[in-house]
């Protein structure tokens, strides 16, 4: 039997404890793999049975906007009893994914401390050290000795379960700016009674607003599990652990790919209502069509031309999906240098420059390789010539506009991963159909004699 079938079993059987149980004791995959099988209402009956703590943990194995959208469907209430089991960062993304007055309602059930906190990390940018942090840590004064450092965590391990404490965070009594940190090896082995002033060592710190892009180079430099996160007052608010940017890192490569697959807003689960999967996709390819219709209307205007030299057929795709794919290559690493941070689109011209000079050189090779292709086929070196041109230019231009759209695109506020590809491949097939035909046109009697 599979797990999706022992769980809808389980459901019928209506006990709570054994379901609870059994879903506890999945893997994340197979979990997964169950959830995709179950029908929406069904997903909502087991998230409704299963026991907070135990929908807490499948509530966190499933992307975002899935886990938003099963906490949707329940009663503000009982939501909140689950989204209290969650730990700080995943609540903050999970509330963030719901609609402002639904989260909102949600938060109204929860303890006033947890909600304040949880709105908090919600008003962060979700890809900043403040939105991936998590407000789950250990931190006491200086004056603090080490019994009260141990005592701190013993007995408390329900609110430490999701974080690898590791470490004790010194801070000020009133104003809680960070001092520095204890490792708690440190503290086991010091002298009973010895004060956390005298343990503890200085310790590297993150500003609540670093971007993504910068917290990868952070942890790259810093070798460590955590860093402790501060506001501008140096007052400490939150711990970000190396494991989250990973993930986050994964998904923000992920929802780029979908998003440039023309999936609109980055996330498609097959498990998600059918009118919204097929909506996602055809404000992309609906778009699609229409730039179609005009790149094909460059191929009618020289339809005499066409009907003359019906060799050039062959060569108007082969021009025009090489140059795309030149396109696609030169967006790909202005997109990865955007991510990064490493470029702005104040950088336009001087990438326009870069990606030129790489056009230029693959355009000479391509070209003279399709051109000596065409001549060998139709023995005609006015062919090879029309066709080497046409992939030698329209290969320039190709990786201009790739390297470059996304950076207008940035500056004029539109998503750089959704809108280059369709505007790429748009210029390249009505520039490369162009200029296959309008030099065919000009060497026509070289090409029919």
């Amino acid at each position: 039997m599979t797990a999706w079938e022992a769980i809808l079993e389980l459901l019928e059987a209506d006990d709570d404890e054994l379901l609870g149980a059994y879903v506890g004791s999945l893997p994340a995959s197979v979990l997964l793999r169950a959830l995709s099988r179950l029908s929406h209402e069904e997903r909502e009956r087991l998230l409704r049975q299963l026991p907070a703590e135990t929908a807490a943990y499948l509530i966190e194995e499933v992307p975002d906007l899935q886990a938003a959208d099963l906490i949707d469907g329940l009663p503000a209430d009982e939501a909140a009893a689950i989204v209290s089991e969650l730990p700080s960062d995943e609540q903050a993304d999970v509330l963030a994914a719901l609609e402002a007055d639904e989260a909102e309602a949600i938060l109204e059930y929860l303890d006033p401390d947890e909600a304040e906190r949880a709105r908090q990390l919600i008003s962060y940018e979700p890809n900043s050290a403040g939105g991936l942090m998590m407000t789950e840590y250990v931190s006491l004064p200086p004056s603090a000795d080490v019994a009260e450092a141990l005592d701190a965590v013993v007995g408390h391990s329900n609110d430490y379960a999701l974080y690898n404490v590791q470490y004790t965070y010194v801070v000020t009594a009133r104003l809680k700016r960070l001092l520095g940190v204890a490792r708690f090896r440190d503290v086991v082995l010091a002298v009973p009674g010895s004060k956390l002033r005298a343990v503890m060592k200085p310790v590297q710190s993150i500003s609540v607003e670093t971007p993504l892009p910068e917290l990868t180079d952070v942890f790259e430099a810093a070798d460590l599990p955590a860093l402790p996160v501060v506001d501008s007052r140096n007052a400490m608010v939150g711990v970000l652990r190396r494991d989250a940017v990973i993930d986050a890192l994964s998904e923000k490569a992920s929802v780029e790919h979908l998003k440039s697959q023309g999936i609109i807003g980055g996330e498609e689960l097959r498990s998600m209502p059918l009118f919204t999967r097929a909506g996602r996709r055809l404000a992309w390819l609906s778009l699609n069509i229409v730039l179609n219709i005009i790149a094909a209307s460059v191929i009618a205007s020289f339809e005499d031309t066409l009907s003359s030299v019906i060799a050039l057929a062959v060569f108007l795709p082969i021009v025009s999906d090489m140059s795309g794919c030149s396109g696609n290559q030169a967006v790909a690493v202005t997109m990865r240098e955007l991510t990064l941070g490493v470029i702005k689109p104040v950088d336009a011209f001087r990438v326009w420059w870069q990606e030129a000079s790489v056009g230029l050189i693959n355009g000479i090779v391509l070209g003279l390789l399709l051109g000596a292709a065409a001549w060998a086929w139709k023995g005609n070196v006015y062919l090879g010539l029309v066709v080497a041109t046409a992939l030698c230019v329209n290969t320039l231009v190709a990786v201009s506009i790739g390297g470059t759209i996304p950076l207008l695109l940035k500056r004029l506020g539109f998503d750089p991963a959704v809108s280059s590809g369709p505007v790429l491949t748009t210029v390249t097939d009505m520039f490369g159909f162009f200029l296959v035909l309008s030099l065919a046109t000009a060497l026509l009697p070289r090409l029919t004699g």
